[in-house]
């Protein structure tokens, strides 16, 4: 697939690692040279120097054979004008654009085919927001996702001493919750993927991977580690464009502090925040967080532009009392190096942001991507289609079906025969037997096993 990526920042870096990965053509276009420099070191790729608003850099780039146009400058106008020009002039087919400004986002009708023509439109940081407004709400889990709107989640969790099922093999959870459907998708021991069997022992330190209904992770979570209080107490660290949309999500469930090094800028945040109380000052100052009431605080959120300080601010507030700890950091080396040991959790904003990317690029009917243990393995909820005359799954049982080495299917979404019934939620077994319209949700422990997922799931051309 030809690929033309605007932007080498954070966003548009990751977006190229992860996509020239899979053998995709890719073109890249911004105006610092410097940062171009910086991704082509990394990625194989085509760079181009100058302003990815221009028809003739579009056009030199390739747009009359792009398959796919993904535009993250730090400009939205730049981003929605690029989008547009690639529609019109090179009838570019698919466009996925980065929009910040919620003067933007409120207004959906700007990305309709007779706009803008936006395929997509993405905000990574409230991307993020999402994803840490659902950490905050689920004390003790590393990841928590969606799949199928919602109807299943998949939870990362670190067992510990204390939680009931610790010790003891994956079946014994039948005994302790008879009445929750919930699958073990995978386990990492030691860094290393463990396909989970009924008699596999879950041991402390192991980092959990679960399927559950919407609603049922709290009872699993108790299984895998000791019951965790839910906090009121939040303390972020920065108050740039994440830290306020996440003060202004939290503010209405918790008690919200919010420390800002720039006064001008902590000012403008104090305004537009209904309750949180703003701070001017630097989340690395011991005598600050102490006079704050560090020790009180049940999650202290480090969220700046800066890696090292995101860490050192984390690490300082976790030995200061903080019950958790949560930094974001952009350099995915740091994130290993840290979770678990100085922070509780680590988030990689290009990591999470992908997963909405992803989707709209692989190959096949599907509805989502998620990426886990930082990008290393995927989750990916797909749409089986066709008949047993015309498809390798459909009309098959799981155990009957030749899945790639270290793929495991954790659970089935059937669709309801009437629309006003729910979807029907299936955990996987060996037996289970795969249907037209069913939603698949299957745990890739290797990114490069994804390939053979979508080769698996495609329709020979007899169907049509």
């Amino acid at each position: 697939m030809n690929v033309i990526i605007l932007g080498a920042g954070q966003v548009g870096a990751s977006v190229a690692e992860h996509l020239a990965s899979e053998e995709n053509d890719i073109t890249m276009i911004d105006v610092d040279a410097s940062r171009l420099a910086e991704v082509a070191n990394r990625v194989e790729l085509r760079t181009l120097v100058g302003n990815a608003a221009s028809p003739s850099l579009l056009e030199q780039a390739g747009a009359r054979d792009c398959d796919l146009l993904v535009a993250v400058t730090q400009s939205d106008q730049t981003n929605l004008c690029a989008s547009l020009i690639a529609k019109r002039l090179f009838n570019v087919p698919r466009s996925i654009v980065r929009v910040r400004a919620a003067d933007y986002t409120a207004y959906r009708e700007l990305f309709a085919a007779d706009a803008f023509a936006v395929d997509l439109a993405i905000c990574p940081e409230q991307i993020v927001c999402d994803a840490v407004s659902r950490l905050v709400d689920h004390p003790g889990v590393l990841q928590l996702l969606d799949f199928t709107g919602g109807a299943v989640q998949l939870a990362a969790v670190r067992a510990e001493q204390g939680g009931a099922l610790v010790g003891h093999p994956i079946r014994a959870l039948r005994d302790h919750l008879p009445s929750v459907a919930m699958r073990v998708a995978a386990i990492y021991r030691r860094g290393e993927p463990i396909l989970p069997e009924g008699d596999t022992v879950i041991e402390s330190g192991d980092e959990v991977f679960f399927l559950a209904p919407a609603g049922k992770i709290e009872l699993l979570l108790q299984e895998l580690r000791p019951v965790e209080r839910r906090g009121r107490r939040v303390m972020i660290a920065g108050g740039g464009n994440i830290g306020q949309r996440l003060a202004n999500m939290l503010e209405q469930g918790y008690e919200v502090k919010v420390i800002e090094r720039d006064g001008k800028r902590a000012e403008r945040l104090a305004a537009v925040l209904e309750s949180a109380l703003v701070l001017v000052g630097d989340a690395t100052d011991e005598r600050l967080l102490e006079r704050e009431g560090i020790e009180e605080t049940d999650y202290f959120l480090a969220v700046t532009n800066d890696d090292e300080n995101n860490i050192m601010s984390a690490a300082l507030a976790k030995r200061l009392g903080a019950r958790k700890t949560l930094a974001l950091i952009n350099r995915s080396a740091y994130v290993d190096l840290v979770q678990g040991e100085t922070v509780d959790v680590a988030i990689s904003p290009a990591l999470v942001t992908i997963g909405t990317l992803l989707k709209h690029v692989r190959q096949g009917d599907v509805a989502a991507v998620h990426r886990l243990r930082r990008g290393a393995a995927e989750a990916i909820e797909i749409i089986a289609h066709g008949d047993s005359h015309h498809s390798k799954v459909v009309g098959r049982r799981i155990d009957a079906i030749a899945w790639p080495k270290g793929v495991s299917v954790g659970a089935l979404v059937r669709p309801a025969s009437n629309p006003e019934h729910l979807p029907q939620v299936l955990m996987a077994h060996h037996d289970t037997v795969i249907e037209e319209g069913d939603h698949v949700i299957l745990f890739c422990t290797e990114r490069r096993q994804v390939r053979a997922v979508e080769r698996l799931f495609a329709v020979g051309f007899g169907f049509f």
